[in-house]
């Protein structure tokens, strides 16, 4: 790990304190947005890097966090940064932002679209941009960093702020928790993150009382047969075929037997098999992803593809030993659980200081995963993973009126209106920072 000593000269901190004390906090944000965090957010969109790759990124976060004042340490489970600001007496308030891009070529259109290129895991050159927002997140923390540096009479506490790695791939958050990030800066008490939302109108937050992310294993499923001649399937067992109906009977799991107040998702995202025309295949391969939003779901979930998949196959005559295997990823997701008293108390945070219009319901459309939770399940932090609007309202009307849809997080034409996205997440976690923190 490698440490960076906060240097409070005044020339670091491009906020005035005496204006930070006599306007309005929105106001304020909106300021730096202006002076300092547009152009900065204009930087990390055109410069993303991949999963486990983000060293200028981390660099870059690094100095910011530093000149706001922090005490910061770069490297953390590979490329994670911490930065702790403390100020006395009172709770530890841990604030994380994600930090990576994706193997996406961005075709936005917009002015400052990414041109990045790198070499990818496997050895691939890709393009990368930011196609999920992560630029947001960074953005915002450096924003929030800036603002309770500089109202450190108005909250007590030591705050402590996370750059993480590769929440796109996976194991960021773990590697951190691995690299023994609580036994070197201190458990906290309190844990936020925000995600920006490209369905939901660009500044309204959305505060979740539930599971706003569902917990996601890979399981992948080898389909064994007995290989022929396409002329003489008979002679054969047809693992095509046999991986065919698994699919199919896959959804009945979630259709007849989940509880219909239970959620749960199995997608089959890739099927291989065979090599020509006139060949029946010994084997075929179908890779799921499986949601679920509780471990007795996700249990339920998992054992009933095993029976599926081995029942189906069964019912082909595929002999004992050539069953199919189900495998499990080591690696999985866990879900993202808000404490539900936190989860209220922050909503009315919200209501009182930004204004009734500013809260809007969780949309529930998805099951997207997240790894946030590995940082407060095991052990237990009280968290609120809030997510904040992207998109102008405009570009949902004129969807509806037969114009352009909006597109979806990971699409190369993704894109955010980043000054309201990255205000108004500012704005929801510095209220929520001064509930958490307040002055002793």
């Amino acid at each position: 790990m490698k440490k960076i000593m906060a240097t409070l000269l005044a020339s670091s901190i491009a906020l005035s304190t005496s204006f930070v004390h006599a306007e309005p906090i929105s106001s304020v944000i909106e300021k730096d947005y202006q002076q300092h965090l547009g152009a900065l957010w204009d930087h990390f969109h055109r410069n993303p890097e991949l999963s486990l790759m983000e060293h200028k990124t981390a660099k870059r976060l690094a100095k910011e966090l530093s000149g706001a004042g922090f005490e910061v340490t770069q490297g953390v489970g590979g490329t994670g940064v911490v930065a702790i600001l403390k100020n006395g007496e009172g709770p530890m308030v841990m604030v994380r932002a994600d930090m990576d891009g994706l193997p996406v070529k961005e075709l936005s259109g917009l002015d400052n679209a990414s041109k990045a290129v790198m070499t990818d895991w496997d050895g691939n050159e890709v393009g990368v941009m930011h196609a999920c927002g992560h630029d947001v997140h960074i953005t915002s923390l450096v924003g929030t960093a800036r603002y309770m540096a500089n109202i450190k009479d108005q909250w007590s506490g030591t705050l402590m702020l996370i750059g993480q790695p590769a929440e796109e791939r996976g194991p960021g958050a773990q590697a951190m928790m691995d690299d023994g990030i609580w036994n070197t800066f201190g458990q906290p008490d309190y844990a936020l993150a925000f995600h920006v939302n490209a369905n939901a109108v660009a500044g309204k937050i959305t505060i979740d009382e539930g599971s706003p992310y569902a917990g996601a294993d890979t399981v992948d499923i080898i389909v064994h047969g007995i290989g022929a001649h396409g002329a003489s399937p008979h002679q054969g067992k047809d693992p095509i075929m046999i991986g065919t109906q698994i699919v199919s009977n896959l959804q009945t799991i979630i259709s007849r037997e989940l509880a219909p107040r239970d959620s749960g998702v199995i997608t089959v995202g890739a099927f291989h098999s065979g090599t020509k025309h006139n060949i029946i295949s010994d084997k075929a391969h179908l890779q799921l992803t499986v949601r679920s939003l509780n471990p007795r779901v996700r249990k339920q979930l998992l054992d009933a593809i095993e029976r599926v998949a081995i029942g189906t196959a069964k019912t082909a005559g595929v002999p004992d030993d050539l069953l199919p295997e189900v495998k499990v990823s080591e690696f999985s997701f866990p879900p993202t659980f808000n404490d539900k008293k936190l989860a209220q108390r922050l909503k009315g945070v919200v209501v009182n200081q930004m204004g009734e219009e500013a809260l809007i319901p969780p949309a529930t459309l998805g099951m997207g995963a997240e790894d946030f939770g590995f940082f407060t399940m095991k052990p237990y932090i009280p968290s609120v993973y809030f997510s904040v609007g992207g998109t102008p309202a405009i570009d949902f009307e004129n969807a509806k009126n037969g114009g352009p849809q909006v597109p979806s997080h990971h699409s190369p034409l993704f894109k955010i209106t980043p000054k309201p996205a990255v205000t108004a997440g500012v704005e929801a976690t510095v209220h929520s920072l001064l509930e958490l923190m307040p002055s002793s």
